[in-house]
């Protein structure tokens, strides 16, 4: 790491990853890519259990096609979590999405549980059906993805990169118009991943309109924009 003073005083970073330790660059990682959604990502094991378990390595990644994406970690022998297992066999899960009066409840199913103990039950959450995959979602989720996997990448033996497309989602009444597809933020009140134990609730909201070249010269004076050296 190398220092210097900034213009306010503090000292500035400067952090190769290359020679660092994993725990750090997970650190500083979670600590300045805030806030990250949260997907509490349901599944269902070979018996039939539903599986519960929170990612903030996760977010949307296209639109055509629909696609998520999430961040999948090994346990500490390599082998797979719960998630990863199900999805490689059935190829389906649920992204529930996090408001506030789920919280709690989706930090509970955080505890590593044992695959025959329900996360959802311990919760006291319930569950609901599907349209479209056998996996069911929780019913008391603001938002809900129905998903199926298009592919999974490992990227060592401990971390999967999965993407999946979005065939259906389900919101409760309110949150999303359903003439002009709009979502209602005063509705949903999603929370966001900080680092460590913190999280954000996202009632702070402030607009930016994005202008096109014409409304920006025309703001301008018509003055053409600067040109690269």
């Amino acid at each position: 790491m190398t220092d210097r003073n900034d213009e306010g005083g503090g000292v500035a970073a400067d952090i190769g990853f290359d020679a660092l330790d994993p725990a750090l660059r997970y650190k500083l990682l979670v600590g300045v890519v805030v806030p990250r959604p949260i997907a509490f990502v349901t599944t269902l094991g070979a018996d039939g259990q539903v599986n519960a378990a929170p990612f903030s390595f996760f977010n949307v990644f296209s639109e055509e096609p629909p696609l998520v994406v999430l961040g999948l970690q090994s346990k500490p022998d390599n082998s797979p979590k719960d998630t990863t297992a199900n999805i490689r066999r059935s190829g389906e899960f649920v992204v529930n999405l996090v408001d506030e009066d789920l919280a709690e409840a989706m930090n509970l199913c955080a505890v590593d549980f044992p695959p025959e103990v329900s996360e959802l039950a311990e919760a006291g959450l319930t569950t609901a059906p599907c349209t479209d995959i056998a996996v069911p979602r929780i019913a008391e989720a603001p938002v809900s993805l129905e998903c199926r996997q298009e592919m999974m990448i490992a990227f060592g033996p401990h971390r999967d990169l999965l993407i999946g497309q979005v065939v259906r989602l389900h919101a409760r009444a309110g949150i999303i118009d359903p003439v002009s597809y709009r979502t209602n933020m005063q509705a949903y009140r999603p929370v966001g991943r900080l680092a460590g134990s913190q999280y954000s609730r996202q009632s702070d909201v402030f607009s930016m309109v994005r202008e096109n070249l014409d409304e920006w010269q025309a703001r301008q004076g018509a003055r053409p924009p600067a040109r690269s050296p």
